[in-house]
């Protein structure tokens, strides 16, 4: 790849490796929740993939109808793949989910006065966790209805799962991706 931009160093013929499968290179674009970048994703005919780590399904909505009617009106309606990109913890039970909470809070607060990052409270930790909240943390029946419903919401074609936040025990993390490949992946190819 030979590339320059304006915001980092030129690449001269560097070498993109392991090497994708698919050629050409699949590209997903990430949209945090502007409704241009969601439009401007459907008009290019590229998979949008959303952050989503905060509010509720019904926020995403808009910007994948959006980005729906953006690609279509582009002409290009069988290129159009949605996904979300979210949080994820899939515990034995509810309690156990509800227990990493200071381990989100660690993950996301800022780490320097005037840093990145926010505080999420133990309040908002449990909203986001509860049925309609965006963070896919909870049990694993719980995490399933919740991308069941975003699945069937938004027609989603990927969900992408960050399992490995705010240095969780490695158990904690091989615990969770086993519920996913176990209980969870197979609910969600069933529908």
């Amino acid at each position: 790849m030979t590339w320059t931009g304006r915001f980092r160093p030129a690449l001269s013929e560097a070498a993109v490796v392991p090497r994708a499968l698919q050629q050409p290179l699949p590209v997903w674009v990430g949209v945090g929740g502007s409704p241009d970048s969601a439009e401007r994703a459907g008009r290019l005919g590229l998979p949008m993939v959303l952050g989503y780590i905060g509010g509720t399904i019904g926020h995403l909505r808009p910007l994948v109808d959006a980005y729906r009617r953006a690609g279509e009106r582009a002409g290009h309606p069988e290129l159009l793949k949605v996904a979300i990109s979210t949080h994820f913890y899939a515990a034995a039970d509810p309690a156990a989910a509800r227990a990493v909470y200071p381990y989100y809070y660690e993950y996301l607060r800022p780490k320097r006065p005037g840093g990145r990052g926010f505080v999420v409270s133990r309040d908002a930790f449990e909203a986001g966790t509860s049925r309609d909240g965006a963070i896919m943390i909870g049990s694993a029946g719980e995490v399933t209805g919740k991308l069941l419903a975003g699945s069937g919401a938004l027609r989603l074609d990927r969900i992408f799962a960050q399992v490995d936040w705010g240095g969780l025990p490695a158990a904690l993390v091989q615990d969770s991706i086993a519920r996913y490949a176990g209980e969870i992946a197979p609910a969600l190819r069933g529908t």
